[in-house]
């Protein structure tokens, strides 16, 4: 059965291609340039084929059982890629973290039921870990009535993971109160959490889970917060009030300039150092409150693996539309990734 990566020579999509062939898979290889397309189908031994986004994806997808999405920013990307699949029915997987790509897929479901195939978001380190054990927080509280999700990781970004933290700047923070998106100011608030590794300041993030941990509990309020100092918080702060000036063409062009020429991704060496603890905590409204946490293995190494055993299951799934990973592949998926251990719960 033919499947694809497309943006195969992007930092994370390299990797998965790399992963693909040390475990005896093939997928056609896809990107916009022929050199370096050219150059990693070459190294690798697998077959690829030149298509920007402009192209007729449509046709580029004929003839795929499924396509594993890797080029970003996704808010430009994914319209257009996950619109070919549903005319041509391949199934589509992304890396995504983006919250509007969630809920365009999720806007998308009856489309993707009619035309047989799953559209499914977020199959990386965003947000199979965080989706995971929101699922397994809500299967131990089902009466939960907000949720809190994080997560602690020094890994260090890949340019693309830079440069769409570059475009989220102007929009500022995002929660969901009452099961609606709303947006707030950066560092919107702030909390002391034990991540797993020691307690460490924190501050709310617009992280992909204020989308699919909705859809995939129920749960009305959700935040989700990622260490950060006293001192940084205060400097998230101070850029909302000039939030949108963030948004100008040329400051984006400026910094993602910054970006390309100073962000690398991190080597194998850091990604096998840099393990991540990812936590949740969900409360009813008798106060009752379940933690949970989990360690899982370095985002990027998560990503690849985690990327891989979505492509496997939805290959053989019968469920179609939209899905996030837990309700596809149960809590348990996390458990089951290499590097990870085992959730772990503990209430008040």
């Amino acid at each position: 059965m033919s499947w694809m990566v497309y943006g195969a020579t992007g930092y994370t999509g390299t990797l998965i291609a790399e992963a693909c062939v040390q475990r005896g898979l093939r997928p056609l290889l896809s990107g916009r340039s022929e050199t370096k397309l050219k150059a990693l189908a070459e190294r690798l031994g697998l077959e690829y084929k030149v298509a920007s986004l402009n192209d007729d994806l449509t046709a580029l997808l004929a003839d795929q059982a499924l396509v594993l999405h890797c080029a970003g920013p996704f808010s430009a990307t994914a319209e257009p890629m996950m619109q070919a699949c549903i005319n041509s029915q391949t199934h589509y997987l992304d890396i995504t973290g983006e919250v509007a790509v969630f809920e365009r897929a999720a806007a998308l479901d009856g489309a993707a039921k009619q035309a047989g195939i799953i559209l499914m978001p977020g199959v990386g380190f965003d947000v199979i870990p965080t989706d995971c054990l929101a699922a397994r927080l809500s299967a131990e509280m089902p009466d939960a009535t907000s949720l809190a999700l994080g997560f602690d990781s020094r890994s260090g970004f890949s340019p693309g993971t830079a440069k769409t933290s570059v475009e989220a700047l102007p929009k500022g923070g995002l929660v969901r109160r009452g099961g609606k998106l709303v947006g707030v100011p950066l560092a919107y608030r702030e909390a002391d959490i034990d991540f797993g590794g020691g307690v460490k300041h924190a501050a709310t993030i617009p992280w992909g889970d204020v989308s699919t941990a909705w859809h995939s509990t129920g749960i009305p309020d959700i935040e989700v917060y990622l260490p950060i100092s006293p001192r940084k918080a205060k400097q998230l702060k101070r850029l909302n009030a000039v939030r949108g000036a963030l948004g100008w063409g040329w400051v984006q062009r400026f910094l993602k300039g910054r970006i390309e020429q100073q962000v690398q991704g991190p080597d194998e060496r850091q990604r096998q150092s840099s393990p991540t603890w990812v936590w949740g905590r969900v409360s009813n409204a008798a106060g009752d409150q379940v933690e949970g946490r989990v360690q899982v293995a370095n985002g990027y190494d998560v990503t690849v693996s985690g990327a891989l055993a979505m492509v496997e299951r939805v290959l053989d799934a019968q469920p179609k539309g939209f899905m996030t990973p837990s309700k596809l592949a149960g809590w348990q998926l996390v458990e089951t990734l290499p590097g990870s251990g085992s959730i772990s719960l503990s209430s008040d």
